[in-house]
């Protein structure tokens, strides 16, 4: 079995793809990607804390990059909570990882799943996440796809919402969550790439120039390798926070600007900041983009005199988290914090609310196959409401009713409402409350040829793709079996194991 259908096949470790180490001894090997990767090529080193406990799952559906799934639930976890995939640098862990961001001290405050996947030397030579290969990077295939399916089973197997669900990573990691937010926008509401680099930026020269000095397009270049990754996708985008040091002499400092052009252009919004200021204790510089509905769409926060890692601030106050013990994980801000926040997870990542009190009663009144009804208890002083849907401002009633429309059959969305004073600033977000519109997914399972013949699936040079979404399913024959998910209709996706 091919490692496209799930299992390895290689038996020893490969190096970086286009290195020139690529047909030498491994030893010269290894010294050859020391200095290509330099700091990406972290030393390993024991961590300064305790393990974190971490639950491995074995089995989380396809698995076409041979990915570990890792979760940390905290022991006070709500229903239906938030979900935040977190990626490893290069040479990390995911059990380092957990240990020294800081991210499960976040989990434990505010009550959100963490899913910490890992990636192996079988894999990468350097236990980097591969975002600058094809066959990595793209939608459905590899290691993002290998991702996909672990959000898609905490959504299942731990009662993830879906409407929030978010990704951040270091290095490797960090330029792997700018390949899951471009090939996957319909799952990802936000994610924020520490130390990382814009999606696709090796496709031209390869990774390492990308990393330093770095590639400078225009940000509607670099917008449309974003749109290529979905074509189909119109809409609306995550959120993107970018967190960088500006003594980082591994991936360039540049890499910021670049990965901001690229979203704010994604968002259609300019490259000039809308608001400035300063953060944390060291006087981290946050630059903030706002789309037309006055959301933070974009943020890039240039962490002062500081290197390649993640900024942490150990301690047990409010503002702290982390450790750092380990390389490449550097004492200066708790990043972990406010990309927490940027995600809406609490609280400190947003403006600060009008002086309205959140509107209560909010209530789902009907569905159809593609209509939300919502009514909610009128809030004295307002001059109207922003109703938000999966966390995206999609309405400003005046009144206390709103139908949401154009929805998907079968889907489901998480609403909050804000009452509005009148300069138009928002006050407190309501509780929120979750519905799914009528009808649903229609599956099937059967061989890569009765797909084909059915119509759910077409095949090309021996091998079948799913039909709507183009994913790869393998050899066209009756004896490779999937399930098939139909949603919108006429679209089709690979739901092995995750369909009802």
């Amino acid at each position: 079995m091919s490692r496209r259908e799930g299992r390895p096949e290689r038996v020893r470790p490969r190096p970086v793809p286009g290195s020139p180490g690529a047909r030498r001894p491994l030893g010269r090997l290894l010294a050859v990607l020391a200095v290509l990767l330099g700091g990406l090529w972290f030393a390993p080193a024991p961590s300064a804390r305790a393990a974190v406990p971490l639950e491995r799952v074995v089995s989380f559906g396809a698995n076409p990059g041979a990915l570990e799934m890792y979760v940390y639930r905290p022991a006070s976890l709500p229903p239906q909570p938030a979900v935040v995939v977190a990626l490893h640098g290069c040479t990390q862990s995911a059990q380092l990882y957990a240990d020294n961001a800081g991210l499960t001290e976040l989990a434990d405050r505010h009550g959100f799943l963490l899913v910490f996947a890992g990636t192996t030397s079988a894999n990468n030579l350097s236990r980097c996440f591969n975002w600058f290969q094809a066959t990595d990077n793209r939608r459905g295939q590899g290691e993002a796809e290998s991702v996909r399916r672990m959000v898609a089973h905490a959504e299942s197997a731990y009662g993830a919402d879906p409407g929030r669900t978010f990704v951040t990573g270091l290095s490797a990691g960090g330029a792997m969550t700018a390949v899951m937010l471009a090939a996957y926008p319909d799952v990802f509401e936000a994610g924020a790439v520490v130390a990382g680099l814009p999606y696709d930026c090796a496709r031209d020269a390869g990774p390492y120039p990308c990393m330093s000095p770095g590639s400078d397009r225009t940000p509607a270049a670099w917008a449309q390798r974003v749109r290529e990754a979905h074509p189909s996708h119109g809409g609306p985008w995550p959120r993107v926070a970018v967190w960088h040091g500006d003594r980082d002499t591994t991936v360039a400092p540049r890499n910021a600007d670049e990965l901001r052009d690229q979203w704010t252009a994604v968002h259609g919004i300019g490259q000039s900041p809308d608001r400035t200021d300063t953060i944390g204790p060291n006087g981290t510089r946050r630059e903030q983009y706002l789309d037309g509905a006055g959301r933070v769409a974009v943020e890039v926060d240039r962490v002062p005199s500081t290197g390649h890692g993640t900024p942490v601030d150990p301690g047990s106050g409010p503002e702290n988290c982390g450790a750092t013990g380990t390389a490449h994980f550097i004492d200066s801000i708790c990043s972990g914090r406010w990309i927490a926040g940027f995600f809406g997870l609490t609280g400190g990542g947003e403006p600060d609310p009008g002086t309205l009190p959140a509107p209560t009663g909010l209530t789902v009144t009907g569905t159809t196959g593609s209509t939300v009804s919502l009514r909610w208890d009128a809030v004295p002083g307002a001059t109207g409401y922003a109703v938000r849907r999966d966390g995206t401002v999609v309405a400003r009633p005046i009144e206390a009713a709103h139908t949401d429309t154009g929805l998907s059959v079968g889907s489901r969305h998480t609403y909050t409402v804000a009452a509005l004073d009148t300069d138009g600033t928002e006050g407190a977000r309501s509780a929120p409350v979750t519905a799914t519109t009528a009808g649903g997914a229609v599956c099937w399972t059967a061989s890569n040829y009765a797909h084909v013949q059915a119509g759910r699936a077409t095949t090309s040079g021996g091998r079948t793709y799913a039909k709507g979404s183009g994913q790869d399913m393998g050899l066209y024959n009756t004896f490779v079996t999937h399930t098939l998910k139909e949603s919108p209709p006429g679209h089709y996706v690979v739901a092995d194991g995750a369909c009802p």
